[in-house]
């Protein structure tokens, strides 16, 4: 065979096929398109585990799945595993994507199999038989964002965990100064975890028109959630609150020195590397669990509490906070925010006052020259 990336097979004359040889052909060659279209070697693993266990599932080899096969292995996920909607989706996405490259004439993995086992590479996640992509949030609704309430009870006891640390004499309160600056980092900005996590000193800057802020007007987030197979997104987002600005401003002059020099990570370990999600995932589920809070809160619900302050709060629009938050589309900021009836009544009310104004000055086609 002229491809590197296939394995030339014996005739059937000579010894049987492997086709445990043949799985990890076909593998390992996706693997480097996908390399070639630049997913993370973490995405590359993902899909290989999820074919591996659509194999297991099924008890057939690739180029012997059926769709009955397919619809088994999903509906299982589904009703017995209780996976996801969103979940189920991506499982899909990931066999649809090995199946198309398996059948792609460039090549030529259909022709060896015929070859040498008599089937073909069949596509078993069609329109038929995959989940709908019916909303643009697949969320799971028991999710939420912090009340304002919720928030300030939150950073209180971040910030007294440090002095019952130090009171102590316990060791692990520089860890903890850390770990209440994220948590407010992350609602600040509106970061995501790894956006949050990743940031530099360097990615503080000034904003011209608002320099009160003063070297903090400004973060670049080089991190951002890229589209599937690109490059990070980056964008800047501009500092709305005071108060995130004397927070980052001391934690960078007078705690960062205390893990030594140089320093350019904002929020590192004493190891050298970032601090973890999971550790702050752990750290914050412990705070939660001391107040008593209801259900339903991660990490992810500072950045919707960010999202739902600046617009029904602040006052902000949708497209300012699009923005600030790097969505693509309007309509995924929205999904974040959840206005109250009182921000719905003052947005009618404000949408009916200018109708009126507008009603009461006439028009310069409309007025009489003397």
């Amino acid at each position: 065979m002229a491809d590197d990336d296939n394995v030339v097979f014996a005739p059937f004359g000579q010894q049987a096929p492997d086709p445990e040889l043949f799985v990890a052909a076909v593998l390992e060659g996706w693997a480097k398109q996908q390399r070639a279209k630049d997913f993370s070697p973490a995405t590359i693993r993902t899909r290989r585990r999820l074919v591996l266990s659509f194999i297991d599932f099924s008890g057939r080899y690739p180029w012997e799945w059926t769709l009955g096969d397919a619809d088994d292995y999903f509906s299982h996920a589904r009703a017995v595993r209780n996976l996801s909607h969103a979940t189920v989706r991506s499982y899909q996405t990931a066999i649809k994507l090995f199946c198309d490259y398996a059948c792609d004439p460039s090549y030529d993995w259909n022709e060896q199999a015929a070859n040498l086992f008599g089937h073909v590479f069949a596509k078993v996640v069609t329109e038929l038989n995959r989940v709908a992509h019916s909303q643009s949030n697949t969320g799971r609704p028991e999710k939420r964002a912090f009340s304002q309430r919720e928030l300030q009870e939150l950073f209180d006891l971040a910030d007294l965990e440090v002095h019952r640390i130090l009171d102590s004499g316990r060791r692990g309160a520089l860890a903890a100064w850390r770990d209440s600056v994220a948590f407010k980092s992350l609602y600040g900005w509106g970061l995501r975890t790894n956006e949050m996590r990743h940031l530099q000193t360097v990615d503080f800057s000034r904003n011209s028109r608002a320099p009160y802020m003063r070297d903090y007007g400004v973060v670049r987030v080089r991190w951002g959630k890229p589209h599937r197979g690109s490059a990070k997104k980056v964008r800047s987002a501009l500092t709305v609150w005071q108060w995130t600005v004397d927070v980052i401003e001391d934690w960078i002059e007078r705690g960062l020195p205390r893990y030594g020099e140089p320093v350019n990570d904002v929020f590192p370990t004493s190891t050298g590397g970032l601090v973890s999600e999971s550790h702050l995932l752990d750290k914050l589920r412990g705070l939660i669990d001391e107040l008593g809070f209801p259900p339903g809160l991660d990490l992810h619900s500072f950045r919707r509490a960010y999202a739902t302050q600046l617009i029904t709060g602040e006052g902000f629009d949708v497209t300012f906070a699009q923005l600030q938050l790097g969505h693509e589309h309007a309509a995924t900021t929205s999904i974040y925010t959840l206005p109250s009836p009182d921000y719905q009544r003052a947005a009618l009310e404000r949408a009916h006052s200018r109708t009126l104004d507008a009603a009461r000055t006439p028009s310069v086609d409309n007025r009489r020259t003397p």
